[in-house]
């Protein structure tokens, strides 16, 4: 097995969580990752992974597979279907002694970003680790961005919104100062209008339907 390369800079690169059921291997991964400027943390089963997960979510999860009570593939499937998208979201690598195709597939199947076979040489795991967490950090950025991107695509449509709604109070006070009967019968209809969508809003028929954007329209 190759040594690792120190990392002079000593500048934190990543949150790292390893879960395998022999402590060498945690010690030696652990070792060769805190080298190279990771933070890393280590657990020897699968339910106390989850449970560290859960408490501090990682930037990605090494995870062994034959492992007692709960294997790599169910610690997998359960972050996999987990209801918070910091825990869903996380990249996990499987390092295991498994080197059948079928192996490998099954854990692509259950949500794997990547699978390294043991026993492994370091270089090619630090690889495979700083580009899946590059691939997450890009992620990020993408998700940050067309949530920017769509509030101003809303911010845009409330301005066009606000704008036509002007418009039609301008017109309509423009016939009501021409002609009071109109002007107050647009009013009445406005409101008449309002309250029936409202009230039709209640009715578990058009519940789904009618919300508050479409009253307001």
């Amino acid at each position: 097995m190759s040594h690792p390369v120190a990392n002079p800079t000593n500048i934190p690169k990543g949150n790292i969580l390893i879960v395998d059921d022999t402590p060498a291997n945690l010690r030696l991964l652990s070792g060769m990752l805190t080298q190279q400027g990771y933070k890393v943390r280590s657990v020897i089963n699968g339910a106390t992974a989850l449970t560290a997960v859960r408490a501090a979510p990682p930037d990605l999860i090494l995870l062994d597979i034959k492992m007692p009570e709960m294997d790599g593939y169910e610690v997998c499937k359960n972050l996999k279907a987990d209801s918070n998208a910091q825990v869903r979201d996380i990249p996990v690598i499987f390092i295991s002694a498994l080197s059948e195709v079928e192996d490998k597939v099954s854990a692509f199947v259950v949500g794997g970003v990547d699978y390294v076979t043991k026993p492994f040489q370091f270089e090619e795991v630090n690889a495979r680790v700083a580009a899946h967490l590059k691939l997450r950090r890009q992620e990020i950025e993408l998700e940050k961005y067309n949530r920017h991107l769509e509030e101003l695509v809303q911010a845009k449509v409330k301005e066009i919104a606000d704008s036509q709604m002007a418009t039609i109070f301008a017109l309509a006070k423009l016939a009501e100062s021409r002609d009071l009967d109109t002007g107050k019968h647009l009013e009445r209809v406005q409101t008449f209008c309002e309250l029936l969508a409202t009230r039709l809003s209640r009715l578990p028929k058009y519940a789904a339907r009618i919300n508050s954007a479409y009253v307001e329209n």
